[in-house]
């Protein structure tokens, strides 16, 4: 239970800044949104460099794992997740694999938003 309550902890505190962060870095370039994409990038290089520590490092408590990766990184960016799954996959030689999921979760995801937004506007436009 402890472990489920850091994590909270940790998603409400990386959603608290991912939102304050976007908020300052609010731009674009040519139409195209940088703020969330920074977010993400930096996400996932915190995520690379925290995998890193915490593989070198392996004494870090578990909770603290948890509140870390899933609470605190799971919360400012799910890019970060999705990027460490991707690394699990490759750097364990599943290549294939791994560029499935990366096809398949950009593919499904974004159809599958424009699904929702197409449902919703049909039932109640």
């Amino acid at each position: 239970m402890i472990r489920y309550l850091l994590i909270a902890l940790g998603g409400a505190i990386g959603a608290v800044t991912r939102v304050a962060l976007s908020g300052v870095m609010s731009f674009s370039i040519f139409h195209v949104p940088l703020s969330i994409m920074l977010v993400n990038i930096i996400g996932c290089f915190v995520m690379g460099v925290l995998s890193e520590v915490l593989t070198v490092f392996g004494h870090i408590s578990i909770d603290a794992r948890y509140f870390l990766v899933q609470g605190l990184l799971g919360g400012f960016t799910t890019f970060s997740a999705f990027s460490l799954e991707f690394a699990n996959l490759f750097e364990k030689g599943l290549y294939l694999a791994s560029l499935v999921y990366v096809v398949l979760s950009i593919v499904l995801s974004l159809g599958f938003f424009f699904i929702g937004l197409k449902s919703i506007r049909t039932l109640f436009g």
